[in-house]
């Protein structure tokens, strides 16, 4: 049995009629860019979270750094972010010219609250949380600690559309709330697509402003803006995968549950969430020091897997001049030598979870 780490493919076949009826619709509109369908969109995501403002983007990476542009924050200022992010949180940062301070992360892959306040210097002007693999961060102490230290605090919430911290939904704990619909992500788009989601409704038309070459009015520029906008195909898509959303995470966090009380070997470690905290299973991540022997064992078996990251943004090439070593984030690294993530996704059968489970349960150090 071929098993893949993630197929897209499955979620489209659920509602395959709803997505072509969807695509016809805009395609024979004649509108494509900033209509009916994006404005629909915005309100129902923003109802869908519990934000007053969504504003659609052309991506994830555009709601990051059009964010902290927004914000005011570049030259000069730092953000503190978790070290373990994927690097496109980081470049939202550097985009602007503001330097990440790399924070280690938590047991449960979010950033570690106890290492943020002696990372905090006069020129810290923010803190980014990522919201990584779909495990909702504890926000409590994060948003005290920006109250204390009049700090920003923005989320990168790129895979966990519809995590809560104590009831709360992602995003919406702090100034922005940034998401990407990228293909692969839970409420995932057939092609770039993504959002900000903002409580201020200044803030928001800024961001309306800013995505659209910086004109409220068409070739009336406030201000020198991008070209960021979700198109109306992507929007009317994505319409249909947020009404069935809430099914659609009920069936990973379905497979995660079997997971957590099936997969059963010493050699690896399983992910686990925070009190308090919800998952939507963007990934299921576990970790193994025999990392590459298990991989190698897998493959064996035909079940994909991938490295969520492999190489940490402190010590990307991209980064170098931050002048980071490696072992100056040891945990980080850690994890990034150790974890792996299994096949999840929605449409997944019960015959492949188990082949998965056994398969992972019979592995031993000397497996290959």
């Amino acid at each position: 049995m071929k098993i893949m780490q993630n197929r897209m493919d499955r979620g489209f076949y659920m509602y395959q009629d709803e997505f072509e009826k969807k695509a016809l619709e805009v395609l024979r509109s004649g509108w494509y860019i900033l209509g009916r369908e994006v404005s629909s969109f915005e309100e129902e995501f923003a109802a869908y979270t519990g934000g007053k403002y969504c504003v659609g983007l052309a991506s994830g990476l555009d709601a990051l750094w059009i964010a902290f542009r927004l914000l005011h924050i570049g030259k000069g200022d730092e953000v503190i972010v978790q070290g373990n992010t994927y690097i496109a949180s980081v470049m939202g940062i550097t985009i602007n010219g503001a330097t990440p301070v790399f924070v280690e992360p938590d047991e449960h892959f979010g950033i570690d609250v106890r290492r943020i306040e002696e990372n905090i210097t006069k020129r810290t002007k923010a803190i980014l949380v990522t919201h990584l693999y779909g495990m909702a961060t504890c926000m409590e102490r994060i948003t005290e600690i920006c109250k204390k230290y009049n700090l920003r605090l923005v989320e990168d919430c790129a895979q966990s559309h519809g995590a809560c911290d104590k009831g709360q939904m992602t995003g919406t704990f702090g100034d922005v709330g940034c998401f990407s619909f990228y293909p692969s992500k839970n409420l995932g788009a057939f092609g770039d697509g993504g959002a900000v989601v903002v409580n201020d409704m200044q803030l928001a038309e800024e961001f309306r402003s800013f995505r659209n070459y910086g004109s409220e009015k068409r070739y009336y520029n406030k201000v020198v803006g991008a070209n960021s906008r979700l198109d109306e195909l992507q929007a009317g898509l994505l319409r249909v995968r947020l009404s069935h959303i809430d099914e659609l995470t009920k069936e990973k966090q379905r497979i995660a549950d079997r997971y957590n009380r099936e997969l059963n070997n010493p050699f690896i470690k399983l992910p686990k969430t925070a009190e308090g905290t919800t998952s939507v299973w963007h990934q299921y991540v576990i970790r193994c020091k025999e990392r590459d022997k298990l991989i190698e064992y897998l493959d064996t078996k035909e079940i994909g897997t991938i490295i969520h990251y492999p190489i940490p943004p402190h010590l990307a090439e991209a980064y170098r001049n931050l002048g980071h070593k490696k072992g100056s984030l040891p945990i980080t690294e850690q994890l990034a030598e150790t974890v792996l993530s299994i096949p999840i996704y929605n449409g997944m059968t019960n015959e492949e979870q188990t082949y998965v489970i056994n398969a992972i349960n019979e592995f031993k150090e000397s497996a290959v």
